[in-house]
């Protein structure tokens, strides 16, 4: 996590999925006090028939995760500390970066292994105690009271916002 001279930046990863377009990811990446300091975005991603029939159940995570995620973390100018998803999908980009990666989610369960903010965070299974262990400074900066979800949601309306914009043009 962020040393003392390094600053805490938070990564929030989500996409849109459209039939017609496919799949269309974005990474905002804000201060702790969640102020927007990048935002990065794809062009549609659509898997065609026979991806489809070879990736079976493994094509989504492979879509958010190895396309998207993988792609908009590279692109970022401002590596954020760590990355939070609203969709469990995302959690296969975590062996590919330094950066923890959890969903967020808005119940305790089995699943989850810290409460930060107002949600409950999940790991990916293979890096559960040292992102565990990272996030735990998270808690020191993040309040109580945050809500964790809503840049995910910026990011969501955001994103449709920009493609209704260049279906209009």
């Amino acid at each position: 996590m962020a040393s003392s001279g390094q600053k805490f930046h938070l990564g929030f990863l989500s996409v849109v999925e459209l039939p017609s377009a496919g799949y269309v990811g974005g990474l905002l990446v804000t201060n702790q006090l969640g102020r927007p300091l990048e935002f990065q975005c794809t062009t549609p991603v659509r898997p065609n028939r026979t991806q489809e029939i070879l990736y079976g159940p493994t094509l989504r995570p492979f879509l958010l995760a190895d396309l998207i995620g993988k792609t908009l973390f590279e692109r970022l100018t401002v590596k954020p500390t760590a990355i939070l998803v609203g969709d469990a999908d995302f959690l296969a980009l975590r062996p590919h970066l330094t950066a923890p990666v959890a969903v967020v989610c808005d119940k305790e369960s089995s699943q989850t292994s810290m409460k930060l903010g107002q949600q409950w965070l999940r790991f990916h299974d293979e890096h559960v105690d040292a992102d565990r262990t990272a996030m735990k400074e998270a808690g020191s900066i993040i309040g109580a009271d945050c809500d964790l979800r809503e840049p995910i949601d910026r990011i969501r309306e955001a994103l449709e916002e920009t493609l209704k914009a260049g279906a209009a043009a």
